[in-house]
């Protein structure tokens, strides 16, 4: 019964559930003001994704005649689903060591795609024609920045495991880490982490590679026909997803902890996810405009899926 009560909490509460919606979505907030702030724009006030929110879920939910209708509102649920227990599982060092003994960063590799899949089951009920090509899209990239993904996640396993290199533990790669330093500042790791960096805006849908929404083009794709509570469930999807990748990124790369106890380590580890943020995405959709979705799919393969395989073979050979 406890053991229920515990894994609930942190299901609903912490560091999933309530804390990865509303983190999500201040740093979705500081991400859209600072990237009008660097446009030369004022933008929206850092609340905005909780008034959107706010404002979504008390408007009519509108399904097109034509639509599927069980799909249509099964797979904004999916989605929200798929993202609540992957922030479960995420460490939170100095506060939480994480879901131990369950091989989390294979279930997260399982549990990453699924926001993807719920886009493209989206596109695919909504009968609209600008969904069905934003699904298509939405597949060729989810296929190309997955590959550096399962490069980065190996690599990280093997230089935290032991003597056999299988280790898939996020608590053991943040021990690791706090014995051995962070692999963000190893020469061998410093490849992976680029790669990872790359990874990130793709996996968002940012701009340069937001080619499933592309508003000028597709109008939001496969989110088109979406309205009301579905689309605000889609949004906080995306809120949850953005809390889940940055909190991955700093537990693989840089999970060390400050004095102050469980408090200052939980402000240490929202600067992190907001400095990484800043890097990974931020900067580089103010800076960048859209890749072709050929374009997209050889920058994977050329640049990322290179730049992790670099690690791991650096890796296997100082193993």
């Amino acid at each position: 019964m406890l053991d229920m009560l515990t894994h609930s909490f942190h299901l609903l509460i912490f560091p999933g559930g309530l804390f990865a919606l509303l983190l999500g979505l201040l740093l979705k907030g500081f991400d859209r003001k600072i990237c009008a702030r660097l446009q030369r724009r004022v933008g929206p006030p850092i609340l905005q994704p909780f008034y959107d929110i706010i404002k979504l879920s008390q408007k009519e939910t509108i399904i097109p005649d034509t639509a599927n209708k069980a799909i249509f509102k099964f797979a904004p649920v999916f989605g929200f689903m798929g993202m609540m227990v992957a922030a479960m599982l995420i460490p939170v060092p100095g506060v939480w060591n994480g879901a131990t003994g369950l091989g989390d960063m294979l279930m997260l590799l399982y549990l990453l795609p699924i926001p993807a899949i719920a886009f493209m089951l989206a596109g695919s009920a909504s009968s609209s024609p600008y969904g069905a090509i934003g699904t298509s899209r939405e597949m060729v990239l989810m296929f190309a920045y997955e590959i550096p993904l399962l490069v980065v996640l190996l690599t990280v396993a093997l230089k935290a495991g032991g003597a056999d290199g299988s280790e898939f533990s996020l608590a053991q790669v943040v021990s690791y880490q706090h014995a051995n330093g962070s692999f963000g500042l190893s020469l061998s790791m410093i490849p992976a982490f680029i790669a990872f960096l790359c990874f990130i805006p793709g996996t968002m849908g940012a701009v340069p590679f937001d080619l499933p929404e592309a508003e000028p083009e597709l109008l939001e794709g496969p989110l088109l026909e979406y309205s009301g509570p579905l689309l605000a469930m889609f949004n906080l999807t995306s809120a949850l997803k953005l809390v889940v990748v940055m909190g991955l990124g700093v537990t693989l790369f840089f999970p060390g902890t400050i004095p102050g106890g469980a408090l200052a380590n939980l402000a240490w580890f929202i600067f992190k996810c907001f400095m990484l943020m800043l890097v990974s995405v931020t900067i580089v959709r103010t800076a960048t405009g859209r890749l072709r979705t050929d374009q997209t799919f050889k920058f994977y393969l050329k640049y990322p899926s290179v730049l992790a395989y670099v690690s791991l073979g650096l890796t296997l050979l100082l193993k």
